[in-house]
């Protein structure tokens, strides 16, 4: 981890880095002014969720370093943990 990482992490204690993770899926869903991806990584039920204003390729495959934080959101009526990311990059 570097050390522009571990001044993040000191500054914000709910961020939460992982390193070397592998993507199984990544879903870009086109909105009016964002695109939307969705990405689940081996090892964990949760959806980490980001925003970028261009498509980007895909990460399916890809083992990528991931700063994210939990929170919840209401789907259907119903209260879902997603993962908030904050950055993601390839490793």
């Amino acid at each position: 981890m570097t050390k522009e990482m571990d001044k993040l992490l000191s500054k914000h204690k709910q961020l939460i880095h992982s390193e070397n993770q592998k993507v199984l899926s990544h879903v870009q869903r086109e909105t009016v002014e964002w695109i939307h991806n969705t990405v689940m990584i081996k090892g964990c039920d949760v959806p980490f969720k980001y925003n970028r204003k261009k498509k980007y390729k895909s990460l399916k495959g890809a083992i990528v370093n991931i700063t994210y934080y939990p929170t919840t959101e209401e789907v259907a009526g119903f209260e879902m943990e997603v993962m908030k990311t904050t950055r993601i990059k390839i490793s």
